[in-house]
């Protein structure tokens, strides 16, 4: 069982829900503290700003100064060594014309494509196993069919030598009956 017991709120109460204008009341006491914080800490930083353009205008290792810092770490300064700091890459910088690496599942797709390429090249070239047994089988096809009509074409010649004999027969008998 929960720690409260049943599943509502403690004791029976009853909800209380904030009102739009608490939540715009507080949403604007919200947005005064942070001006106040901005406000101390641009005075505390025009102090360093002085600073640093006197130490080097070309180092650019405090970023983070610019943005804007979350919680205690606007208070806090860290020299971290450890810490990486997160740099904002331009798309100018970026390199899309150099040779990129393929992980592991595309170069097995590319290699299974180049693969199956070569196959179909030799298939259609006759060489490998199932072409070649591919061909046999259409030379035994193409036999069969030749000697189906071979056979044919002797059949439909003896009908007409029959008929040829028939009809010649038909005739010497004619003759004779006259």
């Amino acid at each position: 069982m929960p720690k409260g017991g049943r599943k509502g709120g403690h004791k029976g109460r009853m909800r209380t829900y904030t009102s739009p204008e608490e939540i715009d009341a507080q949403m604007k006491a919200e947005k005064e503290r942070n001006k106040e914080e901005e406000e101390e800490g641009a005075s505390l930083n025009d102090g360093q700003a002085e600073e640093k353009v006197a130490k080097s205008d070309s180092e650019d290792s405090d970023d983070d100064s610019s943005q804007k810092r979350k919680g205690v770490e606007g208070l806090i300064d860290i020299e971290n060594p450890n810490r990486v700091m997160q740099k904002n890459k331009k798309v100018t910088d970026l390199e899309l014309e150099g040779p990129r690496q393929l992980s592991r599942r595309e170069r097995e797709e590319i290699e299974k494509q180049k693969a199956k390429e070569r196959y179909m090249k030799m298939h259609l070239a006759g060489k490998t196993d199932q072409a070649k047994a591919d061909l046999a089988r259409l030379a035994i096809i193409k036999k069969q069919r030749e000697e189906a009509a071979r056979k044919k074409e002797e059949e439909r010649k003896a009908k007409e030598a029959a008929a040829a004999a028939a009809a010649a027969a038909k005739g010497l008998h004619t003759l004779s009956l006259k």
